[in-house]
């Protein structure tokens, strides 16, 4: 896997343009958001082509629900064979290098090849070198 993209997001700030293919996601939560900002970049995240989303940090498990829901959402809540399924991870009983590891090694998706790995940092100011660093670290550990 090559280098992760790193985006840090403010909560209740503007969400960017993701790559137009499938990518897995660590959602890394340093701060509290509101339920609505919470749904609204859960939505963005499934809309952008997030196949696999890993959530740790603050609320992480509340992360989870929201995205899943938003994949139910934007594919009518149905089991259609054609849609495409994301899958999602919560880690709250885990240090962040251990999701870093995973996401790096071990976080794959049945159906479809998810080449890109976006490490989406939620916190009041980003932290693009720490993050990177820690993911560094993690795959060499």
């Amino acid at each position: 896997m090559s280098n992760p993209r790193y985006i840090h997001l403010s909560a209740g700030g503007e969400l960017p343009l993701l790559p137009a293919h499938p990518f897995k996601a660590v959602v890394i939560i340093e701060m509290p958001v509101t339920p609505e900002w919470r749904d609204l970049t859960s939505t963005w995240l499934v809309e952008s082509g997030c196949r696999y989303m890993m959530a740790w940090g603050h609320e992480c498990t509340l992360w989870d629900d929201s995205v899943d829901w938003a994949s139910l959402e934007q594919f009518d809540y149905g089991n259609s064979p054609d849609a495409p399924f994301v899958m999602t991870t919560w880690h709250d009983k885990e240090p962040l290098s251990e999701v870093l590891w995973f996401a790096g090694y071990a976080a794959s998706h049945p159906d479809i090849m998810l080449e890109q790995l976006i490490l989406i940092h939620i916190a009041p100011q980003g932290e693009q070198a720490r993050i990177l660093k820690a993911f560094r670290e993690a795959r060499s550990s």
